[in-house]
């Protein structure tokens, strides 16, 4: 190169075309390649196969759910079931230690040590059915009679308790939760025979002759 051309200066690019080229470039629309008419139907099947699968998808997480919420409802009532055959075969066990406390103690202080031994066992053998939901049935004297948990074994007359009411227990009931295992077996009052008969003064009196 020459000293001559060395010092040849170029003429500065004019900002305004170069504005207006920079514009151009940004402003020229993009040109998409069209799609066949196949290409478009199989793109169409796609969507709707992945609806189909999502939606299968949607029911087999519910029909889970339900089958886990199905296992943990029948594995609960499995358990109670259980544990209410369970109870239920050892009330008897628990109504004749009641009776042999009963026996002993009419026979006073001779048998005081046997009388101790088998209260303890039966409060220790109480307890531990309670633990497992056992919970008795009030039937005490006086205490209004209720065919849901009381079975009447019979009625008599009674002067201390009105019609309806609790005269004696003959047999302790029990529950297990809300669920009733035996109803207390009891003896039920129907008043007195004057209660049951009606009174003079309810009725009409009669006309005086005239």
């Amino acid at each position: 190169m020459t000293a001559k051309n060395k010092h040849i200066k170029r003429a500065p690019a004019d900002p305004a075309s170069t504005a207006e080229g920079e514009v151009a470039a940004k402003t020229e629309p993009v040109v998409i390649d069209s799609i066949s008419v196949e290409e478009l139907e199989n793109l169409k099947a796609r969507a709707a196969k992945a609806d189909e699968n999502w939606d299968k998808y949607l029911r087999a997480a519910a029909e889970l759910d339900n089958y886990r919420k199905r296992v943990a409802r029948e594995k609960e009532e499995l358990a109670r079931y259980t544990t209410e055959r369970v109870v239920s075969a050892l009330l008897p066990v628990l109504d004749n230690l009641e009776r042999a406390i009963n026996a002993a103690q009419k026979h006073g202080a001779d048998n005081a040590s046997l009388l101790d031994g088998i209260t303890q066992v039966y409060n220790q053998f109480r307890r531990s059915l309670i633990e497992f939901g056992l919970q008795e049935v009030t039937a005490n004297a006086g205490h209004p009679f209720d065919p849901s948990l009381h079975e009447a074994v019979s009625h008599i007359e009674s002067g201390e308790h009105p019609e309806g009411h609790v005269v004696e227990q003959l047999q302790r009931g029990y529950k297990l939760a809300d669920r009733l295992l035996r109803p207390a077996r009891v003896v039920v009052s129907k008043g007195t025979a004057a209660e049951a008969e009606p009174t003079a003064s309810t009725g009409t009196p009669p006309e005086s002759p005239e």
